[in-house]
């Protein structure tokens, strides 16, 4: 598919959910991003899966969303089902643990993705920045509350507001991610984890992962009732629509803070 998927293999009781647009960096469609919240409520009702794996195809995890494709005067309208997971878990939060496993590129909501799951497997060779506010935007897909979770308030605010590319290494020493091995291993890594939570009692695991949720829903909650004025504030300005026009003209954003 020129527009690039997202596909699904059964391996025993683990769910393989695999982003496939390598040819473009995975970044994400609409589509796709429809096509991932099928995935994630198949592994949310079916009985038989009890661990899901999130991976990409090629170098890259992916570069985040098509831009074009989502905001300005080309955007395609997105059709998330009813009832639907979440891919971000600001909504419907997937009950069964997932794992991530990334490598190269892993920007903007592709961090998201990540910390939407439980357990973050990274190749060594991952490069990780939230760079939305280099676009004249911010972030809108639950990393402002999730990176302050995982690393703390000093470092999350560090990389959210330089916007700056995060190594592997560092990206475990802070949190966001749980294991760092050589690039190309990492599927493997993430399959042998799921293959081991799967060994586990199902219901054991679900309610272990409710239980968690529950200590932090109260100020996600917050966080996630205040992401439409934070929407409204970023996406109706002109350093938005600057951000976007630089993006496709392949040039540096010139921003008014308006």
């Amino acid at each position: 598919m020129s527009e690039g998927q997202i596909r699904t293999e059964v391996h025993g009781h683990v769910l393989k959910i695999i982003i496939d647009n390598a040819a473009k960096k995975n970044a994400f469609t609409p589509v796709m991003m429809e096509q991932l919240s099928d995935a994630l409520t198949e592994l949310h009702d079916n009985e038989a899966c009890r661990v899901g794996v999130i991976c990409a195809e090629g170098r890259d995890f992916t570069a985040g969303l098509d831009m074009p494709k989502f905001f300005g005067p080309s955007a395609e309208k997105r059709n998330i089902r009813e009832g639907n997971v979440d891919p971000f878990g600001l909504a419907k939060r997937c009950r069964k643990p997932v794992i991530t496993a990334v490598q190269g590129i892993v920007f903007t909501v592709g961090i998201e993705l990540m910390l939407a799951g439980d357990i973050v497997v990274a190749a060594a060779d991952s490069r990780f920045c939230q760079m939305e506010s280099r676009r004249g935007i911010a972030p809108l897909g639950g990393a402002h509350f999730r990176f302050l979770s995982r690393a703390g308030w000093g470092d999350a605010m560090y990389h959210l507001f330089l916007c700056d590319e995060v190594s592997a290494e560092r990206a475990h020493a802070i949190g966001l991610v749980q294991e760092v091995v050589p690039a190309g291993e990492q599927v493997a890594r993430a399959m042998a984890l799921a293959a081991i939570i799967a060994r586990n009692a199902p219901l054991g695991i679900q309610v272990t992962k409710e239980a968690a949720a529950k200590y932090v829903e109260g100020g996600e909650a917050a966080a996630i009732a205040y992401i439409p004025e934070i929407r409204a504030r970023v996406l109706g300005s002109a350093d938005a629509k600057e951000g976007i026009q630089s993006f496709i003209e392949r040039r540096a954003a010139v921003f008014q803070g308006r």
